[in-house]
């Protein structure tokens, strides 16, 4: 089957009901990545934001004063 001859209508039509109900959940799976926004690039606006915590403090000691910080 050439991809130039025939809509894709007409090759899924052409498919067997089990491989036609998987083009049709392929293509709708298509349709959803094509309607959710595009991601934001990641922004290293936050480096060096704890700059001014003492240098000896642990990372668990660091969770546990954000915890503290979200409320």
């Amino acid at each position: 089957m050439s991809s130039s001859t025939g809509s894709v209508e007409e090759k899924i039509r052409m498919l067997p009901p089990d491989l036609r109900e998987e083009a049709i959940h392929f293509i709708e799976e298509l349709a959803k990545r094509k309607k959710q926004p595009r991601k934001k690039k990641f922004r290293l606006g936050w480096a060096g934001g704890l700059s001014h915590i003492d240098k000896s403090i642990t990372s668990v000691e660091l969770q546990h004063e954000a915890s503290k910080w979200r409320g």
